[in-house]
């Protein structure tokens, strides 16, 4: 529902603009000409498109306001959780008896196991030297 609710929403957001695009910014409306009498003349368009506007800007309100009571509903909580209780348990890990260490990285005795070559050692200031 809420889904179909907002496909209508978004499909009554694009007539309004495109209704309030057709219309005169002085009010004539599409400025079609035709028989003064008729419903497209220049002022029977001009009070058609205002009367659109007006009906599709009260169905854009309208389902505005219902689908934040919807969402509002869907969002509801029944019940608090007033526990301040958190897991505080440590992440396993392995052993460190089990990784060797390479100049203590770990990744680098990975690799030395792997048959690459050791990362270089990095600088008393902690920065790499790049080999040129």
């Amino acid at each position: 529902m809420f889904l179909f609710l907002t496909v209508l929403q978004a499909i009554v957001a694009a007539m309004l603009v495109g209704i309030i695009l057709m219309q005169k910014s002085e009010g004539g409306g599409l400025g079609v000409g035709g028989s003064p009498s008729g419903m497209m003349s220049a002022r029977g368009a001009g009070d058609l498109l205002t009367r659109t506007t007006a009906t599709l800007a009260v169905l854009f309100v309208s389902l505005s306001i219902t689908l934040a009571v919807l969402a509002a509903a869907e969002g509801k909580v029944e019940s608090i959780d007033q526990s301040l209780q958190r897991d505080t348990s440590a992440p396993v890990s392995a052993p460190a008896n089990e990784v060797p260490l390479v100049g203590d990285d770990p990744l680098a005795a990975a690799a030395a196991a792997a048959g690459e070559s050791p990362a270089p050692a990095a600088n008393s200031d902690g920065n790499i030297p790049l080999d040129q």
